[in-house]
C-alpha cells in the first residue's frame, strides 16, 4: 500500500477565495483613495531631481553638463523598474491574491526579488564597465566626460537596491497597500536630499565631494528605501510576506516577466518619441527647439498624475481578474482612464489658454516664450489623450494583456517620426509640428483604448488548484 503525504505548502483549491476589500470597495473613490499617497510620493521623487539640480547647478557648467549625460539613463532605469517590470510584479501578485491563491502571492514576491536584484546587477556591470564609451557616444569630453563616469559609477554601483526597492514597492501596491510604499519613498527622499547637499558642498564637518556626493546621496536613499520595503513586507499585518529563502521556477519567473518584458518597451517609446521630436524641433530653429523643450518637461511633469492613477488601478483589475470579474476589472480600467484623460487634460488646457503661466518661469526671451506658448495652445488641449492612454495602459497590466497599449505608443512613435519629416521637407511652420505632437497623443490614447475594448480580458491561467 502507498502512502501519500499532503503537499501542505499548497494553497487549499476548492472554495471560494477570500474576499479581498479592493474587489468589493467602490470604484471611483478607492481609486482616488489609492492614488492620492501615489501622487505624493511622484511628487516627492519630482522635488528631489529639482534639489539635486540646482546643487549642481551651484557646482559649475562642467557638473551640470555630467548630470544632463547620465540623467536619462537614471530615469530610465527607474520607469523601467518601477512602471515596467514593476507592473509586471504588481499584475502578477494581485491576479493571485483575487484567486485566493495566498502562498502562490508570497513565492511570486520572492521571485520579484530575484529579477530585481538580476536587473540592478546588469546596469551595473554594463555601466561600470561601458560607462565611459556610453558617455563618450553621448558627446561627453574632457572633464564633462570624467565627472559623468564618476557620477554614473556611484549610482549604479548600488543599482541593485533601486530596482529591488521598486520590485518589493510593486509587491506591496500589489496587495493593496499603496501608503507603506509612498512613506518608504518619503523617507528616502529625504535623505538623499539631505546627505547629497551635505556632501555636495561639504557642510560642517563633511568633506565638500561635489558632483559624487550628490551620486552617494542617492545611493544611500536606494538602500535606505530597499531596508524600508523589507521591513513593511515582513510586519505581522502585510497581506503579502517577504520570504526570502525558497525554492525558484520558472512558471513564476514567467508569470511576472511575460507582462515585465514587454512593459519595458513602454519607457523606450517614451524617451525615443522625445528625442525624435527634438531632433525634428531642432530643424526648426533654435527657438522652436527651447521652445518645445520646455512644453516637453511639462509632459513628464505631469506623468506623476496618470502614473499616480494607473498604479492605484493595476491591482484593483488584477485581483477582479483573478477572481473572475471581468466586468469590475474593466469598470476599473474605464474609470482610471477617464481620471487620467480629465487630470492631465484639466492642466493641459487651463495653459492652454494661460501659457503664460508656464513659459514664465523658465526663460525671459520673447522668441522662446512664443514658441513655448504656441506648442501649448496647439498641444495642450489633447494631453487628455495622453492621460487616458498612460491610466490604460497600467490597467492592462493588471489584466496581463498590455499588447495593444504597447502597439499604441509605437504608432504614436511612427506618426510623430513620420510626419515630422514630412514637415521639414514641406517647410512647415512650427505650429505644424506641435500639431503633430498633439496628433500623435490623440493617436496612441484613442488606439489605447480601442486596444482595451476589443481584447479579451479573462482570469489568471493559473487554477486555484495549482501549486505555488
Amino acid at each position: 500500500m502507498t502512502i501519500t503525504t499532503p503537499d501542505l505548502s499548497a494553497d487549499p483549491a476548492p472554495g471560494p477565495p477570500p474576499q479581498h476589500p479592493l474587489l468589493i470597495a467602490p470604484v471611483a473613490p478607492t481609486l482616488a483613495k489609492l492614488a492620492a499617497p501615489n501622487l505624493i510620493g511622484m511628487m516627492a521623487t519630482t522635488a528631489v531631481s529639482i534639489a539635486e539640480t540646482a546643487y549642481i547647478g551651484h557646482l559649475g557648467a562642467e557638473p551640470l553638463a555630467a548630470a544632463a549625460l547620465v540623467l536619462p539613463l537614471i530615469m530610465l532605469m527607474g520607469m523601467m523598474s518601477a512602471g515596467a517590470m514593476g507592473g509586471g510584479v504588481s499584475s502578477a501578485i494581485s491576479r493571485a491574491l483575487g484567486a485566493g491563491l495566498q502562498v502562490r502571492a508570497e513565492v511570486l514576491a520572492r521571485h520579484a526579488a530575484v529579477i530585481g536584484l538580476a536587473l540592478g546587477l546588469g546596469f551595473t556591470v554594463l555601466l561600470t564597465l561601458f560607462g565611459h564609451s556610453v558617455f563618450t557616444a553621448l558627446g561627453g569630453r574632457g572633464g564633462t566626460l570624467h565627472q559623468a563616469v564618476l557620477y554614473s559609477g556611484i549610482v549604479f554601483s548600488f543599482a541593485a537596491f533601486l530596482w529591488l526597492s521598486n520590485m518589493l514597492a510593486s509587491v506591496l501596491r500589489g496587495s493593496g497597500n499603496m501608503v507603506g510604499p509612498s512613506l518608504a519613498m518619503l523617507s528616502g527622499a529625504a535623505l538623499q536630499v539631505a546627505v547629497g547637499g551635505v556632501l555636495c558642498f561639504g557642510l560642517g564637518p563633511f568633506p565638500r565631494l561635489g558632483i559624487v556626493g550628490v551620486g552617494i546621496g542617492q545611493a544611500t536613499a536606494g538602500v535606505t528605501t530597499c531596508a524600508l520595503m523589507l521591513v513593511l513586507l515582513h510586519l505581522p499585518n502585510a497581506r503579502v510576506r517577504m520570504k526570502l529563502i525558497g525554492p525558484l521556477s520558472g512558471e513564476h519567473f514567467a508569470d511576472i516577466l511575460k507582462v515585465g518584458v514587454p512593459a519595458m518597451l513602454s519607457p523606450i517609446q517614451t524617451v525615443a518619441t522625445t528625442l525624435v521630436v527634438t531632433a525634428i524641433a531642432a530643424r526648426f530653429g533654435t527657438q522652436t527647439l527651447a521652445g518645445y523643450g520646455i512644453g516637453s518637461r511639462l509632459e513628464f511633469l505631469l506623468v506623476p498624475i496618470a502614473f499616480s492613477v494607473g498604479v492605484a488601478s493595476l491591482p484593483m483589475v488584477g485581483l477582479a481578474i483573478g477572481a473572475g470579474d471581468i466586468a469590475r476589472a474593466r469598470r476599473v480600467a474605464w474609470t482610471a482612464g477617464a481620471m487620467g484623460a480629465v487630470g492631465l487634460g484639466a492642466v493641459g488646457l487651463i495653459l492652454s489658454l494661460f501659457p503664460g503661466a508656464w513659459s514664465g518661469v523658465f526663460t525671459t526671451d520673447l522668441a522662446v516664450r512664443a514658441a513655448t506658448e504656441t506648442y501649448l495652445r496647439t498641444a495642450g488641449p489633447f494631453f487628455a489623450f495622453f492621460g487616458l492612454s498612460l491610466a490604460l495602459y497600467f490597467s492592462s497590466q493588471g489584466a496581463g494583456r498590455i499588447a495593444g497599449p504597447l502597439l499604441a505608443g509605437t504608432l504614436r512613435l511612427a506618426v510623430v517620426a513620420t510626419g515630422g519629416l514630412l514637415l521639414v521637407r514641406a517647410h512647415a511652420p512650427p505650429r505644424a509640428l506641435f500639431a503633430l505632437v498633439a496628433l500623435g497623443m490623440v493617436t496612441m490614447g484613442l488606439f489605447t483604448a480601442g486596444a482595451v475594448a476589443l481584447t479579451p480580458w479573462g482570469p489568471n491561467p493559473a487554477k486555484r488548484t495549482q501549486t505555488p
